[in-house]
């Protein structure tokens, strides 16, 4: 047995420790489903609009490629510094947690800051969202992946203070193996959002 900051006895996987942990995990996995059905949608939609470009430039004009690829980078870079902080968690080193899960946060901040850049570049080419059901639909897509980002950011943030002031326990531990099995599944969407929205949309 290993301890937390309070002095209790820790298992060696203390997020499936108690009934509740197990639970929690379970029914997060169900959310994801859900959010994967979402998801689904508006990838299908995005498909069946990104040829209707109305008056507005088509993706093979106005897609940045080098920024889209240094953004997907620094995501890929948060889902890994996201699984050591659960392989932290896993040897009870709140310390490495720390950090890694603070890294995972800034380049998920990173992440934003081009997307938020890119999206003002887009805009200045005369791609607003309402100029054609593809800007439409490409902004509806990864405008709501931008949100899950964000989403993620603030959670695994909070969840940071909670383990600071906390430690970790049976009762912190879920959360932040939650959270980090939620940061995973945003970045598997953007592999998708990558290839289909961007590489497919260069292609024409």
């Amino acid at each position: 047995m290993n301890h937390d900051l309070t002095g209790h006895n820790l298992p060696a996987e203390p997020e499936k420790a108690t009934l509740e942990g197990r639970n929690k995990i379970l029914g997060f996995w169900l959310f994801l489903g859900a959010e994967t059905v979402l998801f689904g949608c508006l990838f299908a939609t995005f498909i069946g609009l990104r040829n209707q470009i109305a008056d507005g430039p088509p993706g093979t004009e106005i897609f940045i490629l080098s920024t889209v690829a240094i953004a997907t980078f620094i995501l890929l870079t948060s889902s890994l510094t996201s699984v050591l902080a659960i392989q932290a968690m896993h040897r009870h080193d709140v310390g490495k947690m720390m950090l890694w899960f603070g890294i995972t946060v800034l380049l998920g901040l990173g992440f934003l800051g081009l997307e938020i850049y890119e999206f003002f570049e887009y805009v200045h080419e005369g791609h607003k969202f309402s100029t054609s059901a593809f800007s439409s639909a490409f902004y509806t897509l990864v405008g709501f992946h931008g949100a899950h980002v964000l989403f993620g950011v603030v959670w695994i943030s909070l969840l940071m203070v909670q383990l600071k002031t906390k430690g970790l326990t049976v009762v912190t531990a879920p959360k932040l193996y939650v959270a980090g099995l939620y940061w995973h599944f945003v970045d598997v969407v953007w592999v998708f959002i990558f290839t289909v929205v961007y590489l497919m949309g260069k292609v024409g």
